[in-house]
């Protein structure tokens, strides 16, 4: 299958969102999609990503980027690097019409279960120190604060959290 047709992640992805009778799919990005995802970032963050920064992302052998989607519209999506022994999740956003309806999680248990599939040990990720939200988020899956990156973020130089999620099978 050419990485341009649209797959779905997996079978019986689809689910209902809270919002009515829509139902949501989780797929891999295809370059159409960019736009769109873009459309997300700008809204969803005080220091976007820019176009040509994302597709640089996307450009690393280790680069994955999943999509939720509803009627087709793009409704979130977390990009993230499969790296020897871990996920490590860069990025994670749902449209602003979206948020609270389990989206997230959705998106998150997708890369924690892609992890588990290739016997990664765990799932890690940075998180602004004032985003409560999101970390409420992580937490709910069972992210523990590992610890501080100081002045993490360029653009106010704000601490953030380096969260992990222990994945490995317990033998």
């Amino acid at each position: 299958m050419s990485s341009s047709e649209q797959k779905p992640l997996t079978e019986g992805v689809a689910t209902r969102c809270s919002s009515g009778d829509s139902r949501v799919e989780l797929r891999r990005i295809i370059p159409s999609d960019v736009d769109e995802v873009m459309r997300i970032e700008k809204t969803s963050f005080s220091s976007p990503w820019s176009t040509r920064f994302f597709l640089e992302e996307l450009r690393a052998p280790c680069a994955r980027c999943l999509l939720a989607s509803t009627d087709d519209k793009i409704i979130g999506y977390v990009l993230y690097w499969t790296l020897p022994g871990e996920a490590d999740i860069h990025n994670l956003a749902v449209d602003k019409d979206y948020r609270r309806r389990g989206i997230g999680t959705r998106l998150l248990r997708a890369v924690i279960d892609e992890g588990r599939e290739q016997g990664l040990a765990r799932v890690t990720l940075e998180v602004r120190r004032s985003n409560e939200a999101a970390q409420g988020l992580y937490r709910g899956l069972g992210f523990v604060v590992q610890g501080v990156r100081a002045g993490y973020y360029s653009d106010n130089g704000e601490d953030a959290f380096v969260m992990a999620l222990d994945i490995a099978p317990v033998v």
